[in-house]
């Protein structure tokens, strides 16, 4: 990658708050992109359209799914914003058209499943009420990883039971949270108290250093394994799960956005197909002529 690439990198995690995750695949898009320049002789400045065109055709034919081919436009999209910011130079990826998405339900935990994560939990484990707390918040806020290990001391209301989170674009938002969160939270800040920790983040790691995405990644697959269900899982299930269980048992869909951080309707819209294939399904088991 070259010194344009490399700012923009950092621009997008200082700058826009993005997660780790999504730095990652947008670092790898931009390599992908840096080797078709080498190999096509072009450079970043004198790449137009119709090179455009040419490398989106190049990623179809290597037979990648449609999803990465608009992530891979939308990350190039971003970075020639970023660098033509301040000029009056067209950006070569504007006018091109992303493919028509493949459609998809999120994926979820019913709420037995919920159950048995919870039960899987390791109690022998020194971070025990850590682990259950991460999992508790995560299924009580719908909140994304990112989030989660960005919360401090500072931004919690134990009174009110609610978050102040930090979302994408550095979008503040006010989360309320239950009970059972509200249980572990106690249980781990006391646990917490007893160690030596010279920061401010909520979460912590064996060296008492602030956890980092991939560390809750890590916990919720160490719960997984431990559970007697066989599937996967990831911070974002657990947001879909959030959301498909406010929606199953009533809440309205502008409740859910704002509680979500969307900014349209229409990311939290695909909650609704979820709903109707669990009303359809439940309709089916029930209904003696169905």
């Amino acid at each position: 990658m070259n010194t344009e690439m490399k700012a923009f990198l950092k621009y997008i995690a200082q700058e826009r708050n993005f997660s780790e995750h999504t730095i990652t695949a947008y670092e790898k898009d931009l390599k992908d992109f840096y080797l078709f320049l080498q190999k096509e002789n072009l450079t970043i400045t004198i790449f137009e359209y119709r090179d455009a065109r040419n490398y989106l055709v190049g990623m179809y034919d290597k037979g990648l799914k449609r999803t990465t081919v608009s992530r891979h436009i939308s990350t190039l999209r971003s970075f020639y914003k970023f660098l033509y910011q301040d000029t009056d130079k067209t950006n070569p990826f504007h006018q091109l058209v992303h493919p028509k998405q493949d459609k998809y339900l999120p994926q979820f935990f019913y709420e037995e499943e919920m159950s048995q994560l919870f039960e899987a939990v390791d109690t022998s484990k020194p971070l025990y009420s850590r682990d259950r707390l991460i999992l508790e918040l995560l299924y009580a806020t719908g909140i994304r990883a990112s989030e989660l290990t960005h919360l401090k001391l500072s931004d919690i209301d134990q009174s009110m039971m609610m978050l102040k989170v930090l979302g994408k674009g550095n979008k503040v938002r006010i989360v309320p949270y239950g009970a059972f969160a509200q249980s572990a939270l106690e249980d781990y800040l006391e646990f917490r108290a007893s160690r030596k920790i010279d920061h401010d983040f909520l979460l912590v790691n064996y060296r008492n250093a602030p956890l980092s995405e991939r560390g809750v990644r890590y916990v919720l697959d160490q719960i997984v394994n431990n559970a007697t269900i066989s599937t996967n899982i990831h911070p974002h299930k657990l947001r879909h799960t959030f959301a498909t269980h406010l929606l199953n048992n009533g809440a309205d869909l502008r409740t859910v956005q704002d509680l979500l951080g969307h900014v349209n309707l229409s990311t939290t819209g695909k909650y609704t197909h979820v709903t109707k294939a669990h009303l359809r399904q439940s309709y089916l088991n029930a209904h003696p002529r169905a």
